[in-house]
């Protein structure tokens, strides 16, 4: 005898406001948001690393906060507003304070771990515009570089502050 239960799953459709534009696809209930946002939505900024929120490399922002989108589900982020690394810059031809931070202080490394990082900063400068280097290396100290390259990303934090205050002064 053979079982004939249906193991399919139940798929949902799952509107999210990612970087300001409603987005819908279908999706099971159980998908995580890092997975629906790189798959369903093409969206592949965001990357996953261990899948477990302790790298970091998914960091999204859910309202503001900087959250891992490898710990929560798709649907639960509903009604809520997601920013993603593609939508930190200002617009096509700027990019964000904390991006030119890193190009100019080469806080890139090898980029995998990047979207991660700026996602977590970019939160961060938000509530802590002048942050001292010691501050700055708590701020990123929840992310993880494979490339250990931590020196130029504490610059880039510092820089990312210095150009939001030249931004704002016109300069």
């Amino acid at each position: 005898m053979t079982d004939t239960t249906s193991t399919v799953e139940q798929q949902l459709e799952i509107t999210l406001r990612v970087n300001g534009v409603a987005r819908t696809a279908t999706a099971p209930a159980r998908r995580l948001l890092s997975d629906f946002l790189r798959h369903d939505l093409r969206l592949t900024g965001t990357h996953v690393g261990c899948e477990h929120g302790v790298c970091g490399a998914c960091t999204v922002l859910v309202d503001g906060q900087p959250m891992r989108s490898c710990l929560m589900f798709a649907v639960t982020a509903q009604d809520h507003e997601i920013t993603t690394v593609e939508g930190l810059a200002p617009d096509a031809e700027q990019m964000s304070p904390v991006q030119q931070a890193f190009t100019e202080c080469h806080g890139l490394q090898c980029g995998f771990c990047t979207p991660g990082f700026l996602t977590t900063i970019t939160a961060y400068l938000q509530e802590n515009p002048d942050p001292t280097e010691a501050e700055a290396r708590e701020c990123i100290s929840g992310n993880l570089c494979r490339c250990t390259g931590y020196q130029n990303i504490v610059k880039s934090v510092l820089r990312a502050a210095e150009i939001t205050h030249e931004r704002e002064a016109g300069a």
